[in-house]
């Protein structure tokens, strides 16, 4: 009978000490495979940060950016290099959205009908090639920073600015076909799946030039010139799997 007792209280502890010691077991890092693939999709903002715009040379003044929601797919390829590293290549459909209202103030009365409106719409194809550093690499948790630049080319089928409020009349932005910007970010997975946040920063005007039709826009406004330098710069979230 006490040997029935001691066996069972040498059951009970060595069952204890395997739960603390599974319980206590420090986190490990698995061995990567060198190529990962993975898809994201999530919501973006667009922010037309705008430099200058001037009429027959007088700038406009209080312009003020209205964010807007669009939205984005992307599929990406990771290779994963020694001691937390990779390099993340990717290509994005996206669908940026965004605004400018020009107020109808007293300096800006003289070039404008009534309070001016540009809106944007944009359908983009994105190839960012970025670095990313794991500084949390633990199973099943992790977190990267990520930075690199991107280049993106415009569908101009699918993208169209509209201009409202001023004098001339029919005005028609032609955009530049290709743009190149920056890119941070910071990711955050557990196990295969991931959150994704990214800021990117445009590094150049994405207007080529503004024309209208001189010949349905009165005089003197018809010989007016239109010049616009505005950078995009974009606010992301998204969702992803790595496989």
């Amino acid at each position: 009978m006490r040997r029935r007792v001691a066996f069972i209280i040498f059951l009970a502890t060595v069952a204890e000490m395997s739960a603390a010691q599974r319980t206590n077991a420090p986190m490990v890092t698995l061995k990567q495979p060198r190529i990962s693939l993975g898809i994201r999709g999530g919501f973006n903002s667009s922010m037309f940060f705008t430099d200058r715009f001037s009429i027959d040379g007088q700038a406009l003044e209080d312009m003020q950016n209205n964010y807007k929601v669009g939205y984005f797919a992307s599929f990406f390829c990771r290779f994963n290099l020694k001691r937390h590293q990779f390099i993340q290549p990717e290509v994005s459909y996206n669908v940026l959205q965004g605004s400018i209202s020009i107020p109808y103030t007293l300096s800006n009365s003289e070039v404008l009908q009534e309070s001016g409106l540009i809106k944007s719409r944009a359908t983009v194809i994105d190839i960012p090639l970025l670095y990313g550093y794991k500084f949390v690499d633990v199973h099943p948790y992790g977190m990267a920073f990520m930075a690199g630049p991107k280049i993106s080319w415009v569908w101009k089928a699918h993208s169209k600015n509209e201009y409202s409020g001023f004098y001339q009349q029919n005005i028609s932005e032609h955009a530049e076909p290709f743009r190149y910007s920056a890119v941070v970010g910071l990711a955050v997975n557990v196990s295969n799946i991931f959150f994704d946040f990214r800021y990117e920063v445009g590094l150049h005007n994405v207007t080529r030039k503004i024309t209208y039709d001189p010949n349905t826009t009165e005089e003197p406004y018809n010989q007016h010139t239109m010049d616009i330098k505005r950078r995009l710069n974009v606010l992301s979230f998204s969702v992803g799997v790595i496989f």
